[in-house]
């Protein structure tokens, strides 16, 4: 692990950066920017007792490591100088130009938030230092190499706030690092971050490292010397290193399982060559000496990694039957594993990018603009930051097209969320999925490698609400939600029309003789809408029946009710609901919705069966006649308790059905029926439960949604 072993001096900045950089004028604005940055931070200090200045220098120097060009290392050297030296954006343009402000002015956004333990600050912190970053892909180069000297020096933090910055680091910067693929930079963060959020496991694994780096240091220069004979008998130039292991990378692969002794990529090779049959011709010579590992040869160069990645990778037996794995790659490729998309400025000076290189810094630019597609969604901060974290930066599957175009998902997604990922209305399209010229149904789990084809037809209806349980990814679902959004609302109106104009014809009567102008102002305040539209609309969601407004202006003529004697309400009536102006009459609650006292209640008279109440906003009103009939709640029943449905949506936990009912039991829910559903990593209880009234089931409802894994609790209409 890199620590800083003196101050660095501008002349050793210049040094490192004249080894790519070799304009004169770009190595001397190198130099006067120091100088600035220098008189700028004069009498500060840092918490680790060094002048402040050597901060940004020291991060300056980092970034020479990843080949930053000239107005990064400026940026670099400059990025506090806003926030601790009082100077302006307008200032630094004046003096080095819109480039370097504009860098310094993103570094200085990050920097600007601060850390908080509180939650929702987090996530904000989180949703902004993301956004913020992915403005300016050599923004998160200076941040990376900032918070690399802040790491390397967080000794002189108090434990609270190691601990604070480490995990920071390890969820957020870390994995950023390695989605841009520099290497270098993710690895020493990581073990870092490890050292202070688990020092007893980073100094165990640290010390048993030590305690067989004699051995392993054997065996690998005995494997080095074998490979290298091999390779020059066959007249390959070459280079060959031994490669080490980081901390962090063992500590996850113990944190599996493995023990120590098993890590067989403890020992590694990297055989560095000129060209890319070379890497094949190598790869065909070391298979024939030694025995290989079934299923762990890797080809990233034919399918290289979407962060630009490529490397020939395989496990063999090698001296003394050690197992080593080997990494086969040209010179060019191992600056862009080491480097990832800063390796590109190394070249550009001397050559052309090729359309390789090209390809993969667009691969992850893909990443940034993910990133602000999601937060141009609506969603919560909480989503957003998961959304981030579980989809762009960890656990990502890769997959093509019939054509050999490579896209990035999160592992689990399937063909829906690879058709929006392609374009929205490709997934509006989608009529079926092709999946290595087989066909598969779309909740088919993507593989990594799969070739994925997907069949469209323009006539096609849209997608299903049921592609909400089976989608993986945000974008994915929001495109769906939007589209039942915009789409449910224009059904409904339709809906909702055509409901009320046959409402009319069965009276006989003239749509625009009924909707004169006192009739339509008569309606919308009894309605309480405000135009045509909204009206069609309350119709076709279910809120009332075209019926009911009919009735608003023709009262009904004739019906069951003519042939009722109707009587004063009696003071005590027996039953859970008063019908208006009846006594003694069969009430059933009907099992559609399932109403509860609280809820806004209509009644409907059935043929033989009494009166039917359903919840005003029950759709299955849209289907009966016009034999509707005002009931209200009994106020003096109050002991009875009433049934309901809802499902439950819940993240994957074992204990969840367990601590649901115990929920229930605590809030003297009675659970009558219970029915579970999986959906991918996702469980749906189908719940029926006994309730007193709409106060009870609400105050259920916000329990239940304040546990970690339940998702939302939706009460049903079936």
């Amino acid at each position: 692990m890199a620590s800083d072993k003196k101050l660095y001096t501008i002349d050793d900045l210049v040094e490192k950066a004249s080894s790519y950089i070799t304009k004169e004028e770009e190595l001397q604005k190198i130099r006067d920017v120091f100088d600035y940055c220098k008189s700028k931070h004069e009498g500060q200090f840092r918490q680790s007792g060094e002048p402040y200045y050597y901060h940004p220098l020291t991060t300056a120097i980092i970034l020479t490591t990843v080949y930053a060009d000239c107005d990064t290392i400026c940026a670099g050297l400059l990025h506090d100088v806003i926030e601790d030296c009082g100077t302006t954006k307008q200032e630094l343009e004046d003096l080095y130009g819109p480039t370097v402000a504009n860098l310094v002015n993103g570094v200085t956004k990050i920097s600007k938030i601060h850390f908080s333990t509180e939650n929702e600050a987090l996530i904000e912190y989180y949703k902004k230092i993301i956004v913020g970053m992915s403005e300016d892909v050599r923004v998160i180069i200076i941040k990376l190499a900032d918070r690399l000297h802040n790491m390397r020096t967080l000794w002189a933090k108090t434990e609270d706030k190691q601990k604070k910055i480490a995990r920071e680091t390890l969820d957020i910067l870390a994995p950023i690092a390695h989605h841009l693929g520099i290497h270098k930079i993710k690895s020493e963060l990581e073990d870092l971050s490890l050292r202070y959020l688990k020092p007893n496991v980073f100094y165990d694994i640290a010390d048993k490292l030590n305690n067989t780096k004699l051995e392993r240091d054997k065996v690998v220069n005995d494997m080095i010397t074998s490979v290298s004979n091999l390779l020059k008998e066959n007249n390959i130039e070459h280079e060959i290193k031994g490669r080490s292991k980081s901390i962090y990378s063992i500590y996850k692969k113990l944190e599996k399982g493995r023990k120590f002794s098993d890590i067989y990529d403890l020992l590694a090779l990297r055989i560095l060559v000129d060209n890319v049959q070379q890497c094949y011709s190598i790869i065909g010579m070391i298979h024939a000496k030694y025995k290989p590992i079934p299923k762990r040869f890797k080809d990233y160069i034919a399918m290289p990694k979407v962060n630009g990645y490529q490397s020939l990778h395989t496990t063999v037996f090698g001296i003394d039957g050690y197992l080593f794995e080997i990494q086969i790659r040209t010179h060019e490729m191992d600056e862009v594993a080491e480097n990832g998309v800063a390796s590109h400025w190394a070249y550009k000076e001397h050559k052309d990018l090729t359309q390789t290189g090209t390809n993969s810094t667009e691969a992850k630019l893909q990443f940034f603009k993910s990133i602000v597609e999601l937060n141009e969604d609506k969603m919560s901060s909480e989503e957003f930051v998961n959304s981030v974290k579980n989809e762009i930066l960890n656990n990502n599957i890769y997959v093509f097209t019939p054509k050999g175009d490579i896209f990035e998902l999160p592992k689990g997604s399937t063909p829906i969320d690879f058709a929006y990922f392609i374009h929205t209305r490709v997934g509006e399209t989608m009529v079926g999925a092709i999946v290595n010229d087989s066909i598969v149904p779309l909740d088919y789990e993507l593989q990594d490698n799969d070739i994925v084809k997907i069949n469209t037809n323009k006539n096609s209806p849209g997608p299903s609400k049921e592609w909400l349980n089976i989608a993986k990814t945000t974008r994915a679902k929001n495109r769906i939600r939007t589209f039942f959004t915009k789409g449910e609302k224009e059904r409904y109106i339709e809906r909702g029309k055509a409901e009320i104009e046959k409402e009319l014809r069965k009276k006989k009567l003239g749509f625009n003789e009924f909707f004169n102008e006192e009739n339509t102002q008569e309606i919308f305040k009894q309605a309480k809408v405000s135009d045509m539209n909204d009206l069609y609309l309350n119709i076709g969601n279910g809120k009332f029946s075209g019926a009911y407004v009919v009735s608003l202006i023709y009262k009904k003529e004739e019906s069951i009710l003519d042939k009722v004697v109707f009587k004063e309400i009696p003071k005590h009536v027996e039953g859970d609901v008063i019908v208006e102006g009846i006594d003694k009459i069969k009430v059933n609650l009907a099992n559609c919705c399932n109403p509860v006292p609280g809820d806004e209640i209509v009644g409907y008279i059935t043929k033989g069966n009494g009166i039917s109440v359903h919840r005003r906003c029950c759709h299955n009103l849209a289907f009966l006649d016009n034999r509707m009939v005002s009931v209200s709640w009994n106020p003096e029943k109050t002991t009875n308790k009433f049934i309901t449905s809802v499902f439950i949506y819940c993240k994957e936990y074992d204990k969840s059905l367990l601590e649901i009912m115990q929920k229930a039991s605590t809030s003297n829910i009675n659970i009558d029926s219970m029915r579970t559903n999986r959906k991918l990593d996702e469980i749906i209880y189908d719940v029926d439960i006994w309730v007193r009234d709409l106060d009870h089931l609400n105050n259920f409802i916000r329990d239940l949604e304040n546990i970690s894994y339940i998702e939302k609790v939706v009460r049903i209409i079936k």
